[in-house]
This record gives structure tokens, sequence and C-alpha cells, in this order.
């Protein structure tokens, strides 16, 4: 069994359940990965079932008190360790790094020193590599690790590279490996990173767990009584477009559909932000007593929104792929959601699902009202899917391609 670090950003994040499908995923691969992090999240979105198993499982690099500043004494030790050669890679690799400022190049020593950390732990616990899935800072915190020690890194690229921060061929440059989750994805890395990428790069979407998301009573679609219920689940934020799911739902409240829509998600900061936004946005509307704001909830909540649900829908302005999609797909729920990023790899428009140009309530509406009234093209959609899912969004795929990437980057 081969032993890695498996450092994920502020885990556990409420976005992050395919992270914990993957973990569980590894072991049977012969691999076995040690969870580390650069912080806990905010309380508030801490939501998922398997959390508090996660956090107990977590090395944390920045954790306050007593344990922060012993780690930080392992950190300068490991720093030390590695003078002079190693803290020169690292100053060369800040005086390389492009897109920062001389605060943002400050910044950098901060990350160094935590690179310290990630390579103290690594050298207790015998990791001979770390995996990255994120392109964002704990992406420098596994380059400087690499750069003090050489301990290996890769990275997932979850999404657009502007979305990650500045210095990325710096990121690239130095990692074994890499993983992209969409062709389209793909493009961009090879056309921005040209030059500074690693030998290997792999397409490897995320996926879900097919046994879980499986329905235990058949969908049953709208019969034109009662409510329409659509469910929707993405962070609170202004780019998963929830404000244009409200106004098309409101329009179809206008044409006389009750339409009824639970949103599941909370915003990056636990309620305080966004989410005060989208309030005020129901008030105006008086849509309060038709759109309800789950908050962060666990998948088990998730899954069970989903089976209620006669329709599932996301209005994202920029999907990378998109998880809660797949969810509602494997759920034999039809889809109608926006075509924009990396989403049309995912769901082939009015073959499996249905898509829309993003920030367009109108048509968003227009399309929600069509698989409404129609339950054999809902039913359709929603098996076909299924059958999607099944054939290629497993979460043993990435897993197994992980497995495979260490066991070639150790011959």
């Amino acid at each position: 069994m081969q032993k890695i670090g498996y450092l994920i950003p502020e885990f556990p994040g409420q976005t992050h359940i395919f992270f914990w499908r993957e973990l569980q995923a590894l072991p049977g691969k012969g691999v076995a990965p040690e969870l580390v992090s650069t912080r806990p999240p905010p309380a508030r979105i801490i939501s998922h079932s398997w959390a508090k198993e996660a956090m107990s499982r977590t090395e944390y690099l920045a954790p306050p008190g007593a344990k922060g500043a012993f780690g930080l004494a392992r950190a300068a030790a490991e720093v030390a360790r590695a003078m002079p050669t190693g803290w020169a890679r690292c100053l060369a690799s800040i005086a390389r790094a492009e897109g920062l400022d001389a605060k943002g190049r400050a910044q950098l020593l901060a990350f160094a020193v935590m690179g310290g950390r990630l390579a103290a732990l690594a050298r207790e616990r015998g990791w001979k590599h770390v995996h990255v899935h994120s392109c964002a800072n704990a992406a420098h915190v596994a380059l400087f690790a690499n750069l003090l020690t050489g301990l290996p890194y890769s990275l997932t690229l979850h999404g657009p590279l502007e979305d990650y921060g500045p210095n990325q061929k710096e990121k690239w440059r130095h990692a074994k490996f890499a993983f992209v989750i969409t062709k389209k994805l793909l493009d961009e890395v090879n056309h921005e990173l040209a030059g500074a990428l690693p030998k290997d790069i792999e397409l490897a979407p995320m996926g879900v767990e097919l046994h879980k998301f499986n329905r235990s009573v058949p969908y049953s679609a709208w019969t034109g009584e009662g409510p329409l219920r659509i469910f929707s689940c993405g962070r609170l934020n202004p780019c998963k477009g929830h404000a244009d799911l409200i106004d098309a739902v409101g329009l179809l409240r206008a044409k006389g559909i009750d339409a009824r829509l639970a949103i599941a998600g909370e915003d990056e900061a636990g309620g305080t932000t966004y989410r005060k936004v989208l309030e005020a946005k129901l008030a105006e509307t008086k849509l309060g007593d038709a759109v309800t704001l789950l908050g962060a909830v666990s998948e088990d909540k998730v899954r069970g929104e989903i089976e209620r649900a006669h329709i599932f829908s996301l209005a994202s302005l920029q999907e990378p792929l998109g998880v809660a999609i797949m969810e509602a797909m494997a759920m034999r729920v039809p889809v109608v959601v926006t075509g924009a990023g990396g989403v049309p790899e995912l769901v082939d428009d009015g073959v499996d699902g249905i898509l829309v140009p993003p920030q367009n309530p109108q048509v968003l509406a227009q399309k929600l009202e069509t698989v409404a009234r129609d339950p054999k093209e809902a039913h359709r959609l929603g098996e076909a899917g299924r059958r999607k899912v099944e054939t290629q969004f497993s979460s043993e795929r990435s897993a197994e391609m992980l497995a495979r990437m260490l066991q070639r980057a150790a011959l």
C-alpha cells in the first residue's frame, strides 16, 4: 500500500464530497491517502455526515494555539535542514513568480514556511508523494515543499486557471504529473501554460458513487397539479446563477404554475455575505414562500431533495463540470442547466438533459415548463442521464487514474 499526503484546502468544505468519495476508493487501488489541509473551513459550512470523521483524520498546516506553534517549530526545523540549497531554490522561485506585486511575493515566503511544515509531515509519516486537489495557494505549499526537500507532488485542476490565482507556471512546472477534469480545461492549460507543464497530464472527470445515488422509489414526473418541485445545489455565490433561477421561478409562478424551488448550499462566509443578497431578492420579489434556502446540508439531505424533485436545475454562469448535476442524473431526475463551461461534456442537450444559455431567466423558465409539462420526456431524460453517469462518471475512475499515475511516477 503506497502512503501519500492528500492535500485539500480548508477541508471539509460544502463542495468537497467528491474528494471524500475518491478517498474511500483509493485504498482499493493500493493507495493509502492521509489527509492534510491548510486550515479548517468556517464552522457553518461544515455540513456533511462524514465531516467529524474527516476532521479527526486531517492534519492542518495552520491550526491555532499551541499546536500551531509546535507546527511552526517543525516547519522552521525543516527549512533549516534544507539550508542553503533548498532555501535558495525557494527564493529563486519567488523571484520568477508571475503576476505578483511586492506584497504577493512576501506572502510566498509564508507559503514557503508552510511548505516546510508539509515536508516535515511527509518525513514523519513516510509519504513519498503529495497530491494537491487545488491549483491555488495549496499548490504553492506543495511547490515549496518540493523545492526545499524534493518531495514530489501532483495537481488536479477543477476550474478555469484564473480562479486559482497567479503564478500558475511555477506551480505546474515542478509538478510530477497533473489531472484536469474536462477537455475544455485541458485545452486551456495547454494553451496558457505551454512550456511549463509536467510531462504527464491526464483527463480525469469527477464522479459519483452510483450505489449511493440511486432511487428508493421510482421517479414521478409532475402531473400538472400541485407544486412543481425544482431542486438546485451549489454554494451561494453569484457565479452559480441562483438569482437567475429565482427569476425563472417567478416567471413560472406568473403563468399560474405553483413552482417551488429549494436551493442547497451556503456562502463561503457561512451565511453572512451572498445569502443576504438572495434573501433581499426574495423579499423584494415576494418569492420567500416559493424559494427555500436550505443552507449547507449533508449528502443524505441532498439525495433526499433530489429524490423529491420533479426537475433539477442549476443556472451557473460558468460551471467547470458539475458534481451536483451528476448526482441528479444518477437519481434519474431530468436536468435543466446552463451550458457554460464544461457542462456540455456532461450533458448532451436534448439527449440526457436540457442546456440553456446563462443569464437568461426567460429561456430557463421556458425550458423548465417544457420539461414539466411533458412527463414522458421527463422520464426519458432522467433514464438517459442515469445511463450517462453509469458509463462515464463513476467516482472509481479518478481513483484508478491517480493510483496508476502514482505507480508510473514511482518507476
